[in-house]
């Protein structure tokens, strides 16, 4: 796969990374039910073997699990991925999730995430979420102290606004932001994107598939009887009168994908890298099979008349 500049940095990444979200397993509030971590492992390798060149995962991931895998994947590998990481999530013994953007916490997540991921540096360390937001400067200031000190080569943010961008960049430069795009998803195109552009900030998407609706694997059985501990059961994309119309568009997605040979999936990925301010797509798989089915969206370039196709059925969806 070729490969892109992430904003600021000298990080060249390809267009796809592997996202470690579902692989973290249930059990917590944002989980996706149960996870073979056999399967996990081998699912980052796959990727790996198939040119990805960087790993997203999180603190919060599975309490700590996600990384872990992580860990143990990329372990005795010659070439090691890149490896980003989240923080601004933090837990107790009765893995009761809380947000804390205070300077010691920060450093404590910094600290345990260096020893699950056991690494004496971690290339991308981002803020999770924004919350509180009375906390922003004073998180930010220490992730600057974080990068600084080595712990950390680069600091970007997630699920940021431009205003909040524009108080942590008056502190130091922010590499990339992470929002959620995708084309149920578009929101990001109206401010956020031609913002990162304009001021060199990498943008890496998650959720270009909406979480495993687009990837052409999604029924109404499949949904209907998601885990107790599977997040995705609340959410209204994967319910009427939301999932008919979503399913329609993956119906759509199948037929542009077929000539070449690509999923639903990986037409929904294609989809948000074509965005020019999108510098890479996060995209999850929860065993090797899976990673199979996006691989193909980090060379794939939808045409102008297979994006007004898609656009146009966007557009006539049920809001």
């Amino acid at each position: 796969m070729h490969k892109r500049e992430l904003g600021n940095t000298d990080m060249r990444i390809t267009p796809i990374g592997f996202g470690s979200w579902a692989i973290g397993g249930g059990g917590w509030a944002y989980g996706w039910g149960a996870q073979d971590d056999g399967d996990a492992v081998e699912a980052i390798q796959h990727a790996v073997e198939l040119g990805v060149n960087w790993i997203d995962t999180a603190a919060v991931y599975g309490l700590g699990h996600s990384e872990e895998l992580v860990a143990r994947a990329v372990a005795g590998m010659k070439h090691k991925p890149y490896i980003f990481t989240k923080c601004s999530f933090v837990w107790n013994e009765q893995h009761q999730i809380t947000n804390s953007l205070k300077p010691d916490s920060i450093r404590r997540e910094c600290e345990a995430s260096l020893k699950r991921l056991q690494v004496d540096s971690i290339d991308l360390y981002q803020l999770h979420w924004p919350n509180p937001e009375s906390d922003l400067e004073a998180g930010w200031q220490e992730m600057a102290r974080l990068r600084e000190e080595g712990l950390v080569r680069h600091i970007g943010v997630s699920n940021f606004s431009v205003a909040q961008l524009q108080r942590v960049m008056a502190i130091a430069p922010v590499a990339s932001v992470q929002p959620p795009y995708s084309m149920l998803r578009p929101a990001a195109e109206v401010e956020l994107l031609p913002f990162c552009l304009e001021h060199n900030i990498g943008v890496i998407v998650y959720s270009p598939m909406l979480s495993g609706m687009l990837t052409g694997a999604m029924t109404r059985e499949r949904a209907a009887n998601f885990s107790a501990d599977d997040w995705r059961r609340q959410n209204k994309e994967f319910q009427e009168p939301s999932l008919s119309a979503n399913l329609e568009l993956v119906e759509l997605l199948k037929r542009i994908g077929a000539p070449h040979k690509l999923s639903p999936g990986e037409v929904a990925i294609a989809w948000t890298l074509r965005n020019p301010a999108v510098t890479g797509a996060i995209v999850g798989g929860r065993n090797a099979s899976q990673v199979e089915g996006i691989i193909g969206a980090g060379e794939f370039r939808l045409s102008q008349q297979e994006i007004g196709i898609i656009d146009l059925h966007i557009a006539g969806m049920p809001k």
